[in-house]
């Protein structure tokens, strides 16, 4: 099939300008490598592993593909620097990072080889991580999933592309060739998707929380500041309402007993909970209560998106889920986002094709 070749493709070594994006407790070596295997950039989460899993994580997908792939990490973790530096023993072409990273973590990346994209919110944050050395950039519009801000892909993207000179890729929204041939129209390098790489057959969400997905409509998430403090596009269930509606004391008390059960399940001492707790402070400018409400995520999110088990979980989700109806491969996926984009792109060079277009 045709391909369409972008500054993204060329930077990372990929077939198509298509990124699945680094979700917790789903973005793991068999989605990561199926997106791979298939051309696209597939992205293992590291926030919800230990070092040691982490490490056999890598080890997974590099028994599954032999093509590039990359790894997101916590810039703000007590153990990112040694994240890092496993990144570059283990020659992974793509260090992602949903906040910011430090200059010397950039430098250390880029010294490698290691491609550094970092997510990010809003054109400042963009123009700042791009002084500081990083490569590209995914930019999330407020359609998206999980953690996400207040403005529209559409207005955000070019917003960001009028102030950095690096690759952009467009994230919130996407998940078919019209929304990739749309953000290649707006200057973009490609598009980057969530909640689409989730229901996929390489996915390994339950089957029956996938369906719980495919059953929703556009109007069905909802953008939550109780799940840890900050705003959260998840589906709208009854947990959530229940969140929505419970005082603050009732939101500390259930966050500090899941920061109680995710330090046991990842083997983390109290004092390195703490000094994460005091690093995603610094590095974000939360309240205290925000800190300690985070620690509400991993453990929702893990019980709706590992367990199934959705009357104890959260369910991150980005607008998108209201148009998806199916679980493709993610082969038969991308193969498709990207013919369906070329047919639109050489439709719309057609329009100008001939003079008398223009009066027809």
């Amino acid at each position: 099939m045709s391909v369409l070749t972008t500054p993204l493709t060329e930077l990372v070594g990929v077939r198509h300008p298509v990124v699945q994006t680094g979700m917790g407790w789903v973005a793991g070596p068999r989605l990561v490598a199926g997106t791979a295997n298939a051309g696209g950039l597939g992205i293992l989460a590291s926030a919800t592993m230990t070092y040691a899993e982490l490490g056999a994580a890598i080890t997974k997908t590099k028994s599954l593909t032999d093509k590039p792939f990359g790894v997101n990490i916590r810039a703000d973790a007590t153990d990112a620097r040694r994240r890092v530096d496993l990144l570059v023993r283990e020659n992974i072409r793509v260090a992602s990072f949903a906040l910011a990273p430090k200059k010397d973590l950039i430098a250390r990346l880029k010294d490698a080889g290691v491609v550094v994209i970092p997510s990010i919110g809003a054109a400042k944050h963009a123009e700042k991580v791009a002084s500081w050395g990083a490569d590209a950039v995914i930019v999330q519009g407020g359609e998206g999933g999980g953690h996400t801000g207040p403005v529209a892909t559409t207005l955000l993207l070019p917003s960001v592309l009028d102030v950095v000179d690096i690759p952009v890729v467009a994230a919130g929204g996407f998940y078919d060739g019209r929304g990739l041939a749309a953000a290649l129209a707006y200057g973009a390098a490609g598009i980057a998707m969530g909640t689409r790489f989730l229901l996929t057959q390489e996915s390994t969400v339950p089957g029956s929380v996938k369906q719980q997905y495919l059953d929703r409509g556009l109007q069905d998430t909802v953008v939550s500041r109780k799940v840890d403090g900050m705003p959260h596009r998840v589906l709208h269930t009854d947990l959530v309402d229940s969140l929505e509606r419970s005082g603050t004391l009732r939101g500390l008390f259930a966050a500090a007993r899941n920061a109680y059960r995710f330090r046991a399940m990842t083997g983390m001492t109290w004092s390195t909970l703490i000094r994460d707790g005091r690093a995603t402070k610094r590095a974000s400018d939360r309240t205290w209560q925000q800190v300690i409400m985070a620690a509400n995520t991993p453990m929702l999110l893990k019980a709706g998106l590992v367990d199934g088990n959705t009357d104890a979980g959260v369910l991150a989700s980005g607008q998108v889920v209201g148009l998806l109806d199916d679980l493709p491969s993610c082969r038969d996926l991308i193969d498709g986002i990207v013919a369906d984009a070329i047919e639109r792109i050489e439709a719309i060079a057609a329009l100008g094709a001939s003079p008398q277009s223009i009066h027809e």
